[in-house]
């Protein structure tokens, strides 16, 4: 069997490409770009591998980025005023904040400070409930990477079924809600499974398109998948390996080798989801942009 693999560093690339296109476009309108302010607390080393990639893309597109860095001793004080100023900042039309954030911090509460309109994580509940009743608000970017790298190589969704095995606000809730609504590249049946699912081989097996969000290195093997079948592999997980000179190796939550001789199209592992994250992330900032334009010339 031909493996078909869906390739996110191509579909993210015209993507971005189109982006910086329309960006170039507006600018000559109106002599303004658009802005992403991404705030990292502390000094993950994945965090900050996640930020200067998204920086790398703003250059690309032609967004203008703010870079904030805020030592976790400096208090979640610092990190609310900072919101606060970014979200009076008519410069700014995305704030990020990078997650997770270091113990002693309240993830949710910060999450909810940041203006809906710059929300361009999709994480704030107003987006959050937007999405999950249609309307019009931002997708969290992992997801709404996903449903566009499906529509790119015209996987039929409609009428599918959908298992997602993990149930996380940032990739299994938002995905369900973005291909449960009645919409174009929508419309499947989605069921969600997590750690207390009963018969999850059985579940796995009815799927027509499989999503593994569940952050275990190689936790689905080919005998959880029915042949034919659709498998996105959202995990990125680093595992050791001596060969590597980093002294580790990126994978995903799909054991890709054995699934990938059974499934249809697969998306590997790295160079699938990641990169759609990061071009959806780019989108949304240029969506809020546009936005702010439309009202400030209402």
């Amino acid at each position: 069997m031909v493996t078909t693999v869906l390739d996110g560093k191509v579909v993210s690339e015209a993507m971005l490409q189109s982006l910086a296109q329309h960006i170039r476009t507006i600018h000559l309108q109106t002599e303004r770009d658009p802005g992403l302010a991404v705030v990292l607390v502390g000094d993950n080393p994945a965090s900050r591998v996640y930020v200067e990639a998204k920086k790398k893309a703003c250059a690309k597109v032609g967004i203008n980025s703010f870079d904030y860095r805020l030592a976790p001793e400096e208090g979640e004080g610092a990190l609310i005023d900072l919101i606060s100023h970014l979200n009076a900042d008519p410069d700014i039309h995305g704030i990020l904040v990078q997650l997770p954030l270091p113990n002693g911090f309240d993830q949710q509460k910060i999450i909810e400070l940041i203006n809906p309109s710059k929300d361009v994580d999709g994480f704030h509940p107003m987006n959050v409930g937007r999405v999950w009743q249609g309307l019009p608000g931002f997708k969290s970017c992992t997801p709404y990477g996903v449903f566009e790298l499906l529509r790119y190589y015209d996987v039929p969704v409609e009428g599918k079924h959908v298992v997602i095995i993990g149930r996380s606000n940032i990739v299994g809730k938002p995905l369900a809600s973005i291909l449960v609504q009645r919409a174009a590249g929508a419309n499947a049946t989605v069921t969600i499974c997590h750690s207390k699912s009963e018969n999850l081989l059985k579940l796995t097996q009815s799927a027509d398109i499989l999503v593994a969000a569940i952050g275990v290195p190689g936790f689905v093997t080919a005998d959880m998948v029915r042949p034919g079948a659709v498998v996105v592999d959202v995990g990125i997980n680093r595992v050791e390996d001596s060969a590597a000179k980093s002294g580790y190796r990126v994978v995903g939550d799909v054991d890709f080798k054995s699934v990938s001789a059974v499934c249809g199209p697969i998306t590997p592992v790295p160079g699938g989801v990641g990169p759609m994250t990061i071009a959806m992330l780019m989108k949304n900032t240029v969506e809020s942009f546009e936005r702010h334009i439309a009202e400030v010339n209402k």
